[in-house]
């Protein structure tokens, strides 16, 4: 199956912690990164997930914000570090491409966004992704 999610990371299951409809999944990606995906429960089953599974992070380009460090004091868990590789801005909107250890992520940022952080390429960048924005895909 083809999708047109750009960010498709592999990884490998850590741990799942089952709620009551929800999961948290964590995963460690190939470059060593944590990451936690909320699931649902059904979908965890559905997948035969469990720690040593095989899967592949999916994250849509639009639910990838960028700051220029780490943040504090913020819900989102999921703040990965890489450096801007490419920035191809267009009349409104930005595609951010961004390389992280053991692969690459792409975020779709306002062109404003872009400028007010001075991103280029080069740019020590922190992706953050919520993790109810974080699909889980098994091979």
């Amino acid at each position: 199956m083809s999708l047109s999610i750009r960010n498709q990371i592999p990884g490998t299951v850590v741990s799942v912690t089952p709620g009551e409809v929800m999961a948290a999944v964590r995963v460690r990606l190939e470059g060593g990164q944590e990451i936690t995906a909320a699931i649902t429960l059904e979908a965890v089953k559905e997948l035969g997930l469990a720690p040593g599974s095989a899967v592949r992070a999916l994250v849509k380009s639009t639910e990838v914000s960028l700051a220029t460090g780490a943040v504090e004091g913020l819900s989102i868990r999921n703040q990965i570090p890489g450096t801007v590789t490419d920035v191809a801005a267009g009349g409104a909107m930005a595609s951010v491409k961004v390389g992280v250890v053991g692969g690459e992520l792409t975020a779709a940022i306002t062109k404003d966004a872009v400028a007010d952080l001075g991103l280029a390429a080069g740019s020590s960048v922190v992706a953050l992704i919520k993790s109810t924005e974080i699909s889980l895909a098994t091979p």
